[in-house]
């Protein structure tokens, strides 16, 4: 039997999840020969997937070089209004079709995760995997396709809206909401529980921009 070749490394995923961990941040120089070296990978493929990521308005251009895209206020504004929308939409279809299996994953990651408050970079990456994991109760290709580009943009911001003082307690009381309405099998509950999750958020996030703004007036 031959021996397996080796699976070759994807470039598109491996640049995705850095800007994703905040490895490259908004306005960092993406330069395809350092890719290439840190990937481990050769820079054709480099290429295609700066091209993609350009293409998804992920990467911007900053003369002849390509840079992590960063949003302005009007970009955030209209993306938290998208998101609320799909969000609320995923956890109504979450409520009517999620099995008992992953609706005890939801459970489960809530009480997990209230170890984490005080861990704002941790929180972060454990509140990505419980969205996600609604996404995927919603049973809805389509729908977690679009909340996966959603999310993906997400990363442009510089800071998380968790990182503001005592969010990261009540945001997890909200996760708890959510995941009882959807233990309830309420599908309007589990609606309006994530899309009023989804706008206090963005509400904190216009007040820590706000508070930016003012140190450094």
């Amino acid at each position: 039997m031959p021996p397996t070749k080796p699976v070759p490394a994807d470039a598109y995923n491996l640049i995705l999840e850095a800007i994703d961990v905040g490895v490259f941040r908004p306005g960092d120089r993406l330069v395809e020969s350092d890719l290439a070296d840190r990937f481990g990978v050769s820079r054709t493929p480099i290429r295609e997937a700066l091209q993609r990521l350009e293409t998804q308005s992920l990467l911007e251009r900053d003369g002849r070089s390509l840079i992590v895209a960063s949003l302005d206020h009007n970009q955030m504004a209209e993306l938290y209004v998208v998101r609320r929308e799909l969000e609320g939409l995923a956890a109504r279809l979450a409520a009517k079709h999620a099995t008992i299996e992953e609706i005890r994953i939801l459970r489960d990651m809530v009480t997990a995760d209230d170890q984490l408050v005080n861990d704002t970079s941790a929180l972060a990456r454990a509140n990505r995997r419980f969205h996600q994991q609604i996404h995927l109760a919603s049973h809805n290709r389509y729908l977690v396709q679009q909340l996966d580009l959603v999310h993906r943009t997400m990363a442009l911001m510089a800071t998380s809206s968790l990182a503001a003082v005592g969010r990261g307690r009540v945001a997890q009381e909200e996760h708890d909401a959510i995941v009882r309405a959807i233990e309830a099998r309420d599908e309007d509950a589990a609606e309006t529980a994530l899309r009023d999750h989804i706008s206090i958020a963005f509400m904190t996030r216009l007040k820590q921009d706000a508070d930016l703004r003012e140190a450094q007036a």
